[in-house]
């Protein structure tokens, strides 16, 4: 503590962010301790820095900022590492439009190819090793560049820890879980049908799913019985009759009962399909048969599985008509199809049915849910393709339950936020998708040997030792060959696919703890303490992250799990980039100040949705500020003597209510609720300000003797020093500047406060606050100034309020400016009377 404290002139909470954030990096006051005993470990989310950043973010990341600071300051080593989320599809869409360029992976590489300053109106092909050297220097970039937004928020990470979800490292990590995966047979690669995504031409995972409202239309297609009689079936996609492969209707439908086991036949395609019973059937849906085809949703999926059905693929992964017609049917009929796409296939479809008579009446128009890739814009198709998959408990009960298990062993925070978690588990149908054809992502490091005629061999899987680890299968060898067996018969080809993005996401608790490269810091700390996430991805990083622990240690990787809310508009609207409202934090940075935005972040409850609100942001601003001007009075009293203790009543009160705060304000952060110890901290923080500090104003300026003052400088100083202290996680620049006034050290180091050993009356400060409070109503009412005299103060109340208010008039005698105060026994509650001179 400083002898003297150094307080400026002039306070303002503006260019803190400029002073202290290159302070704290300097010092290192945020580096992680792994020689300290006791570890706090966060699995943060990576900072995506692919786009724009919008307040939502700031929002979530300012909730685990405040917990992470205050286990700090509970005297814990935290571990709070930075990642960046550069891997997947936002990156390559970025660079495809910020470059102008596309990847054509049959091109060769170009050393010397540099992208134009602006892109034209062509796109320029360029190979996957330029292509994926582009994303890397993008990403860096981006990232340099949101970097300095997450300083200047305030983000106590640890930025000698960052990691990117694709830099070499974690490669490493990613394909050394995958091999440990394969070789205990929780990866494994099948042909099968699969969710594709047409325009970026890759399958997608069952967590990236999402409904989308689209027209459409039922047609009402006859097809033959082997006798001869018409079944009409109703249908929202008739382009894909040529893919029928069966009917199946509802096993206790009499209307078809009879036409089960026998044959039908397509109109225009004249392909004989079999009549099935099943109970997903819907009597109630169409004419209450349906025709199965391969594949137009996951239903026909689960019905050519249950019946073995045959199968009759039309569509390719670009989304259009393959060029040779499915076995079975008549090759004329499908020729026009060829090549087309969906919606003209369709068109196409229609046409002929009505030449031939078998379109039952006109279309009728409905709108009904359609699957999409969460970030595409067309509805995804289902393709037959060669796959990896993780097993998931999608197909095993066993690793069902005890990943349910796990769920329940969690701490979540809210707790109903666990029913999305069982939900998913229980709603689970297949393994995890985990291969993704794409260009920038975690190569899959296995290769296949071809036989004398240059086909693979997928189920003789050829992979590198962990020790040649990352590997990039496109360039890098297999053990045993050499690169003039590259794509020959009889050598080897690479396997062209990479990880899905929550792939290696999944494995942040392993990335950022280094495991397999500095195994004593990943004993440290894994599990984690805490894992902070949104609610919408419960089902993709929280879900996936806890299968990855569950498979390669066992456990479950954390021990809670802090649930945010979304960010809503003003108009508490969901943010969406497509809608238009999404709110950026730059202005609002510059307008109010960090402090006064993490202020707004902080005052939201867990797992609640809070809507972007400047009013409190204001409200933030002004309690930084009042800080500062509060702390600048009281220090400019000068601090009490090393032997000074407080005596009087008032003081020990405020310390003893003092005490209290700092219990429910250490209770609500243990139980990780920020804003219920914000909301404790701030009360006390406004009663502190607005009652205590100007009750002994006058006794701390020497009006009733050097030792009143005394004691009054000991509370001053001491509430001060804990108010700091606890406001420091949720406003660190407006904390940090007053803890320079008159301690050494970041107050970010500094111990949380413990309460004053004291055996102060809690009932006398909200006591003088109230009598004090309706002399400055009176002297409002009479319009004149606070300085005014107060010729008598009459006080009523119980013995006990007459009692406790006898301990403390004289501050309020000296605070009012009051002349003469009298008592008198009252029966009800406090009872003030001014008489104003």
């Amino acid at each position: 503590m400083n002898a003297t404290p150094e307080v400026p002139r002039k306070v303002g909470v503006d260019g803190l962010e400029a002073k202290w954030v290159p302070v704290w990096e300097h010092e290192g006051v945020y580096r992680f301790d792994r020689t300290r005993d006791e570890v706090y470990s966060i699995d943060t989310p990576p900072l995506t820095a692919s786009g724009s950043l919008h307040i939502g973010h700031v929002f979530s990341y300012t909730h685990t900022d405040v917990i992470a600071r205050y286990q700090r300051m509970r005297g814990r080593s935290v571990f709070y590492p930075v990642g960046w989320d550069d891997n997947g599809l936002p990156t390559e869409r970025r660079v495809q439009n910020h470059f102008g360029v596309r990847c054509e992976p049959a091109l060769p590489y170009d050393p010397s190819f540099a992208p134009p300053e602006k892109p034209g109106k062509n796109v320029i092909p360029v190979s996957r090793r330029n292509f994926v050297e582009l994303c890397r220097l993008l990403s860096e970039d981006d990232e340099k560049v949101f970097e300095q937004v997450w300083r200047r928020i305030g983000l106590s990470v640890d930025w000698t820890l960052a990691y990117q979800t694709i830099d070499p490292a974690t490669t490493r990590i990613s394909q050394r879980a995958f091999l440990r995966n394969l070789a205990r047979g929780e990866a494994y690669q099948s042909e099968a049908p699969t969710l594709w995504d047409v325009t970026f031409r890759t399958a997608v995972a069952q967590a990236e799913l999402e409904d989308r409202e689209r027209p459409s239309a039922y047609h009402d297609l006859v097809f033959t019985s082997d006798d001869g009689a018409e079944v009409l079936i109703s249908t929202t996609r008739p382009e894909l009759l040529p893919a029928c492969v069966a009917l199946v209707t509802h096993p206790d439908d009499e209307r078809y009962r009879h036409l089960v086991g026998r044959t039908v036949r397509t109109p225009v395609f004249g392909a004989e399909v079999p009549v099935h019973a099943h109970h997903l059937a819907d009597p109630e849906k169409g004419t209450g048969i349906a025709m199965v085809c391969t594949f137009g949703d996951t239903t026909d999926v689960t019905w050519w599985r249950a019946l073995q059905l045959d199968t009759r693929p039309v569509l390719g992964r670009d989304g259009r008509f393959r060029p040779e017609a499915p076995h079975g049917i008549r090759a004329e009929a499908y020729a026009p199809l060829a090549g087309k796409t969906v919606h003209t296939g369709r068109q196409i479809v229609v046409d002929l049915l009505r030449e031939a008579g078998a379109l039952r009446g006109e279309p009728r128009p409905i709108t009904h849910p359609v699957k999409f890739y969460e970030k595409g814009d067309k509805p995804l198709e289902i393709v037959t393709s060669r796959q990896w998959y993780l097993r998931n408990g999608g197909r095993d009960e066993d690793l069902r339950a005890k990943l349910l298990d796990r769920g329940a062993e969690l701490n979540w925070v809210p707790p109903h936020m666990q029913v999305r978690y069982r939900g998913w588990v229980e709603g689970l149908t297949s393994d995890w998708l985990i291969s993704r054809q794409r260009f920038f992502g975690v190569p899959i490091p296995v290769w296949y040997p071809l036989d004398g005629t240059g086909e693979p061999d997928h189920d003789a899987v050829l992979v590198p030792a962990e020790a040649s680890l990352p590997v990039d299968p496109s360039t890098d060898l297999p053990p045993g060959y050499t690169e003039a067996q590259r794509d020959v018969p009889g050598g080897f080809t690479a396997e062209p696919d990479v990880m899905d993005t929550w792939a290696t996401s999944s494995l942040t608790p392993q990335i950022a703890g280094r495991w397999g490269t500095d195994d004593a810091l990943f004993r440290r700390v894994f599990p984690y303490s805490l894992r902070p996430q949104a609610h919408e991805i419960i089902r993709t990083w929280l879900f996936s992250t806890t299968v990855r622990a569950e498979l390669e240690e066992g456990v479950l990787p954390w021990r809670d799990a802090v649930i945010s809310g979304w960010v809503l508009d003003p108009d508490r609207k969901k943010m969406s980039k497509s809608v238009g409202n999404v709110v950026t934090p730059a202005d609002l940075l510059e307008r109010h100040g960090s402090d006064a935005v993490r202020y707004w972040a902080a005052s939201a409850r867990p797992g609640v949705d809070t809507a972007v609100d400047e009013g409190q942001m204001k409200v933030g601003r002004r309690l930084a500020t009042k800080l500062l001007n509060v702390s600048r009075f009281v220090l400019g009293l000068g601090l009490p003597a090393p032997d000074a203790v407080a005596t009087e009543a008032l003081d020990r009160s405020v310390l003893a209510a003092l005490g209290r705060v700092i219990g429910d304000a250490t209770a609500a952060f243990e139980a990780l609720d920020q804003a219920r110890a914000l909301q404790a901290t701030e009360t006390f923080f406004w009663t502190f300000c607005d009652d205590y500090v100007e009750l002994v104003k006058g006794r701390a300026y020497g009006d009733r003797g050097e030792a009143a003052a005394g004691s009054a400088k000991v509370a001053l100083t001491t509430v001060l020093s804990a108010l700091v202290r606890m406001l420091a996680p949720v406003l660190p620049f407006a904390a940090e500047e007053v803890w320079s006034w008159w301690q050494e050290g970041s107050v970010h180091s500094a111990p949380w406060p413990s309460a004053p050993d004291t055996d102060g009356d809690t009932a006398l400060l909200p006591l003088a606050g109230s009598v004090i409070a309706a002399v400055r109503r009176a002297k409002t009412d009479a319009k004149v100034s606070m300085r005014s005299a107060v010729e008598t103060l009459a006080v009523a109340g119980p013995p006990d309020v007459l009692t406790g208010f006898a301990a403390v008039s004289d501050d309020v005698r000296t605070a009012g400016a009051v002349g003469t105060v009298t008592t008198r026994h009252g029966d009800g509650e406090l009872s003030v009377e001014v008489t104003i001179g």
